[in-house]
């Protein structure tokens, strides 16, 4: 087993204290050829299914929850049944984004 990282880059808006940017975020996935993780879903979750190729997620860990890092994190979990794992702290940034989840 041959651990590997693969880079993605997304585009969307990053929204905070009433200001909106358009901005590219990174996404990591991190694992093997089977099973990986996912860092940071940011904005586009199909692409981010089809950057894991087929591999199990295991889980999607937010590094923090301003929501260009958060946004495609819901979608994500629903299409491939990973949980998202992200600190208690960053609840209330979470649920300026997702308040139903």
């Amino acid at each position: 087993m041959t651990a590997r990282i693969d880079h993605l880059v997304t585009s969307g808006t990053f929204a905070l204290d009433g200001g909106e940017w358009d901005v590219d975020n990174n996404v990591w996935i991190v694992g093997d050829d089977t099973e990986a993780i996912v860092i940071d879903a940011a904005h586009d979750a199909t692409a981010i299914e089809a950057a894991l190729a087929g591999r199990t997620l295991r889980a999607i860990v937010c590094t923090h929850a301003h929501n260009d890092h958060i946004d495609a994190a819901p979608a994500l979990a629903e299409a491939t049944g990973a949980p998202i794992l992200l600190h208690p702290a960053d609840r209330e940034l979470w649920q300026q984004t997702h308040p139903d989840r």
